[in-house]
């Protein structure tokens, strides 16, 4: 293609494909948004993900120049759709702006402008992986940043004196970057409650998270030294990185970002210490080899481990009597194959305690993990075509127990999938760092079947939907009988006529045991139902404004009983100022709830690195403002402040978190400096 026709085609692009900068950099936190909406995960794994696309953020990356495996890195992107990109850069050369990126098979305005803000249209230069101490010290980059959350409310805990420390939060980040290749780095933590330089904590902060982290230096694929995280093959035997959820699946499953990663996030638990890294055998063949050395907390008793504490929180006596209780030591590998249609993976894990784990029993946690040294192997394998991939994983625990998920996904064209996978976790498979696909929070005593589809309608219209059908065949926790099984479906509708509007209206329907005491005290296992409506409308009627407005109603009920009912509204503005570098974001919700059981949860715009989805129930009102200041390039400032109102009660919370009053405001300030 010559450069005439191809600029040709870009202008005529350019009218259908104008870019929204405000809109552009927030619209892969509404994609994170909605695929963690519908599942109970633990925020400060999407805070992992959101951290790892904000450093791609303010690094991005040179498309033009591009590997697989760095686009491997956007959850967002298809296995399909980067195969289409890194053929049109090679069969038409570099790319001239961004409006070319719709010229790529399958690419689609909401994915192009949530790639935009973490890829750059340099043309392509000759660069060398090898490292120079004194390029690194001149070109590297530094980062602090420090967060301070200064309650206006006092909890019951500080005026009983149970929790030992002042009431404030506060973090420390130290980033020193050169390119992609070196990355250096401390996470300093002190959580609300936890003392700071005193009694028991005389060191400062209660968390350190210190890290060196190295990628692609001549055949080191990846080197980390301090903390780290890993993720293999589809979780089966190792993945402390984010969890995938059902309703994300459809666009990351076959595009699981995989290996070694720095852990420089404020997650206490989901991380290992020591030293990882990954070595180019040849252009198809790596090899990772990992070890780690931590302790950690939970409760002992008699020299067995009864439960794990993994919040984090050091706050009162007993937490810290749990803290730091029993240490564990890892070692393992993966040998991974990477070849033009096929690929493949082994990972094995050992793993040992200086105690035996050995949880306090119940009947539903018969057959959690129990003894002293655990090990996995697994293999992850993809075959894939033009049309159709097949992929999965099967790993096995020392006594022989199975775990196997297996996904079959056709794909005529880029805009219509269908997906069929089956999961067999087997009820006695144990594997103490696997985290999957499931109903369950483990990879456990579940079997399912997951059908899902997702097709374009029309031209502006797009629709989702999947069918999830899920067997238990041991007893869960609030679930006292065996073999019970049920159904997850949900089914969405988007409507994008163009790029200041879209919108869309999901439907999710629950179906699954659990435990019911009657009002006579009589106990039993039945059916319970939840539904879910949401509707959202994003519109952006100028380049410097966007709005969103959101719906959300709740139903939940045991068979045959009367339903909690639950319902907010939510409006959210933002605004970026033209004459100075200020951004404003502010949103205001109105909540009805019969109860704690219908409540409901938001996304809410919160400081970097922080992913906020917080939860209302009963009756009121929820406020909050963010300003985002950018002094210069070097300095940057960012400040919130949220209240919600109760309308229904004079006392919030319970225990030593009871604030007396109806309402809790919190200001959160941000400060980063970049040198």
């Amino acid at each position: 293609m010559n450069r005439c026709l191809k600029a040709m085609l870009i202008a005529c692009f350019s009218v259908v494909f104008p870019v929204n900068n405000l809109y552009a950099q927030e619209v892969w936190e509404e994609i994170a948004e909605q695929w963690a909406d519908d599942e109970e995960e633990n925020t400060l794994q999407w805070e992992n993900l959101l951290e790892d696309l904000n450093d791609l953020k303010e690094h991005p990356i040179n498309l033009n120049t591009a590997t697989k495996e760095q686009l491997e890195r956007f959850p967002f992107l298809s296995a399909h759709l980067i195969e289409n990109i890194l053929y049109y850069l090679y069969k038409y050369g570099a790319m001239l702006s961004d409006k070319e990126l719709m010229m790529v098979e399958g690419m689609d305005r909401k994915t192009a402008r949530c790639l935009l803000p973490f890829i750059t249209f340099q043309q392509p230069e000759i660069e060398t992986d090898k490292l120079n101490l004194k390029q690194v010290l001149k070109y590297g980059k530094h980062e602090l940043s420090t967060r301070v959350d200064i309650p206006f409310y006092r909890k019951s805990g500080y005026q009983s004196l149970d929790y030992v420390g002042h009431p404030f939060y506060h973090n420390l980040r130290y980033n020193f970057r050169y390119k992609d290749q070196i990355n250096v780095g401390i996470t300093a933590e002190k959580d609300a409650g936890e003392p700071f330089f005193a009694g028991r904590n005389r060191k400062g902060y209660d968390y350190y998270s210190p890290y060196v982290f190295i990628r692609n230096v001549g055949r080191i694929k990846a080197l980390a030294i301090g903390n780290y995280r890993l993720s293999y093959g589809y979780g089966l035997v190792m993945n402390t990185d984010f969890s995938l959820g059902k309703t994300s699946m459809l666009s990351t499953f076959a595009n699981k970002p995989q290996g070694i990663k720095k852990h420089s996030s404020t997650d206490e638990y989901n991380y290992f210490q020591g030293i990882a890294g990954s070595y180019q055998l040849t252009s198809r063949w790596t090899i990772d080899a990992f070890y780690s050395y931590r302790k950690m907390d939970g409760t002992v008793d008699n020299q067995f481990i009864t439960s794990l504490k993994k919040d984090g929180l050091h706050r009162i006596q007993k937490d810290f009597e749990k803290k730091n209780t029993f240490t564990n030591q890892l070692i393992g590998s993966n040998i991974h194959y990477n070849g033009k249609y096929f690929k493949a993976g082994l990972t094995a894990v050992y793993n040992v305690f200086n105690k035996v784990l050995n949880p306090t029993f119940r009947s539903y946690n018969k057959y959690y993990p129990r003894g002293r040294d655990f090990l996995n192997v697994g293999m992850n394998y993809k075959v894939f075509g033009k049309r159709f991939s097949f992929m999965g994983e099967t790993s096995f625990d020392k006594t022989g127990k199975i775990a196997t998920i297996n996904l079959f996904r056709y794909s005529p064209k880029e805009s219509f999938q269908l997906m069929v996978m089956n999961r067999f976790y087997d009820v006695a498979y144990q594997s103490f760092y696997a985290r999957s696909i499931g109903e369950g929070s483990s990879v456990q005593n579940e079997s399912g079947l997951y059908i899902g589809l997702e097709t374009n309608l029309l031209h502006y219209f797009k629709l989702m939907a999947y069918g999830d059908f899920f067997y238990f065949p041991w007893k869960k926790y609030q679930v006292s009988k065996k073999e019970t099984n049920g159904f997850d479906g949900v089914v969405q509708l988007s409507y994008s006529p163009n790029n200041e509007l879209d919108m869309f209206i999901k439907y999710r329907y629950k179906n699954k045991y659990k435990d019911f005491t009657n009002s006579n005290e009589e106990k039993s296992t039945i059916p319970y139902i939840q539904q879910k409506w949401k509707y959202q409308l994003n519109y952006s009627p100028m380049n410097h404004l966007s709005l969103k407005t959101t719906v959300n109603y709740v139903r939940n009920a045991y068979q045959s009983q009367n339903p909690s009912q639950g319902i907010l509204i939510d409006q959210q503005v933002g605004y970026k100022l033209d004459k100075i570098p200020l951004r404003l974001d502010a949103h205001i919700a109105w909540f009805h709830t019969d109860d704690y059981v219908s409540r409901i949860s938001i996304y809410e715009k919160g400081l970097l690195y922080t992913f906020s989805i917080p939860s209302f129930y009963g009756k009121g009102e929820r406020y909050a403002v963010n300003v985002h200041y950018e002094w210069n390039e070097h300095v940057i400032f960012q400040i919130k402040y949220a209240m919600t109102h109760y309308r229904d009660r004079k006392v919030i919370g319970s225990g030593l978190e009871q604030i007396n009053g109806i309402r809790k405001s919190d200001l959160y300030m941000q400060l980063r400096w970049k040198f």
